[in-house]
């Protein structure tokens, strides 16, 4: 009888690419927010679900259910690689020598390549009646006296491991019913395995992409003008990632991909060394605009960028990729850029759940609006009354506004009537190289 389960993982076996961790096939650095943990076959299928709803699942539970069901003294998910049997997850009690996790043996002295090739069964009841498996080095051993295992494979047909079970004793209840019910959960653990296998595949893709554009000139940068509307003015100017590099996809999911990969932060402090190479070359009256997301500014590294820098002609956009949980480690980063002289702007005002959040917690001294909010501001009762809201918060904290996206004359007209006094869009001018972007500075600032 089983006497407790113990369950345990292996190490992970990763590597690093770009100086990022690079996942383990089956997921060990991962935790899956919807993963499943079952104590019995009932759990199991009553929670993993089936087709589209399938529910990502903890491959140690499965080991779990499935020896305690079998009353198996051992149950393990190993890994084919470079001729060797890898542990990668298993499930034991507590008699007998213990298989590690992560460790590996030959994989011609072991039962599992000769599953897979055909010189075994799949079940094995009693394995001294077997001649092929009575000679096996773990049976004369004593360690296996029933076996019962299935190939575990890839989409493609390739062999990625076996799902095993195995007890010292013979274990004559062993039958066919068992056969396909390992046979079933093999499937899934299939399955789950491919599932990781190609988001790593994508995730190393992603990398490539990222790190080869880091390395090379696939990034540079394009000057938007921001407009003073009285006087058409310029005063400063946003400075903006464009890529070169295939595959050819807007910004936004360039630095997405990077944050995926653990490369986010490093490209946009790419983009905003860039942005200031830029700035050095602008009239010293113009600010320049940078876009830095919460997790950049909280890393640290932007005081030693903006070391010697003329912060007040530096406005940090702080993005909305993603909510911020607690404002007061951002605050305190922020502050001693803001002592000297860094102005800071909260983006895309109105265009999402954290702009606002942002707003009240930040203090800003630029709000700039969503194009979401200046589109048809000119006939739009709604915007026109949410922009008078704003104008006035801005009045009455002493911050400036920004209307982003202005795309007709009317639309800049109606801002202008509402308050606004500084906006950008197609309308205004389209984003430039800095040799124009200095251009029109000097004639126009």
């Amino acid at each position: 009888m089983v006497q407790r389960l113990k369950s345990s993982s292996g190490d992970k076996i990763s590597s690093t690419k770009w100086g990022v961790p690079i996942a383990d096939p089956l997921g060990h650095d991962k935790k899956y927010e919807t993963e499943a943990s079952f104590r019995s076959i009932e759990e199991f299928i009553l929670g993993v679900g089936f087709g589209e709803k399938k529910r990502s699942v903890h491959l140690p539970s499965i080991l779990r259910v499935i020896r305690a069901h079998l009353d198996m003294d051992v149950a393990f998910i190993s890994e084919f690689k470079e001729g060797r049997r890898y542990f990668k997850y298993v499930d034991q009690d507590d008699n007998g020598e213990s298989l590690i996790p992560g460790t590996s043996d030959p994989l011609e002295d072991t039962y599992c390549q000769r599953i897979v090739d055909g010189r075994l069964p799949e079940l094995i009841p009693d394995t001294s009646v077997v001649p092929a498996a009575r000679v096996l080095a773990a049976t004369v051993a004593g360690l296996v006296g029933s076996h019962l295992s299935i190939p575990i494979k890839r989409r493609n047909g390739e062999v990625f491991g076996t799902f095993c079970c195995f007890s010292s004793a013979p274990h004559h209840s062993l039958n066919e019913r068992d056969h396909r019910l390992i046979r079933a959960f093999a499937q899934i653990v299939a399955e789950q395995i491919e599932d990781n296998l190609v988001a790593q595949d994508l995730r190393l893709a992603m990398e490539d992409r990222v790190g080869s554009l880091m390395a090379g000139n696939g990034l540079t940068m394009a000057y938007q003008p921001i407009y003073q509307i009285t006087d058409s003015k310029v005063v400063g100017f946003e400075a903006l990632a464009r890529f070169s590099d295939p595959p050819l996809q807007g910004p936004d999911v360039w630095f997405r991909e990077a944050g995926q990969v653990g490369l986010g932060v490093l490209l946009e402090i790419r983009a905003i060394e860039l942005a200031l190479q830029g700035m050095g070359q602008l009239p010293g009256n113009i600010y320049v605009s940078m876009n830095a997301s919460p997790e950049t500014v909280l890393e640290g590294g932007l005081g030693e960028l903006f070391h010697a820098m003329p912060l007040e002609r530096i406005v940090l956009e702080v993005t909305e990729r993603e909510a911020v949980e607690a404002y007061e480690p951002l605050k305190s980063a922020i502050a001693p850029l803001r002592n000297r002289g860094l102005r800071l702007a909260i983006d895309d005002a109105g265009a999402g759940y954290a702009s606002f959040r942002h707003i009240l917690n930040l203090a800003p001294e630029i709000i700039k609006f969503d194009i979401s909010i200046t589109r048809n501001i000119d006939n739009d009762r709604s915007r026109q009354a949410l922009v008078t809201a704003l104008v006035g918060f801005a009045k009455t904290t002493g911050c400036e506004i920004v209307s982003e996206g202005v795309e007709t004359a009317a639309e800049l007209a109606a801002l202008c009537r509402l308050g606004v006094n500084h906006a950008q869009g197609y309308f205004l001018d389209r984003p430039m190289p800095i040799k124009r972007a200095m251009v029109l500075a000097d004639r126009l600032s």
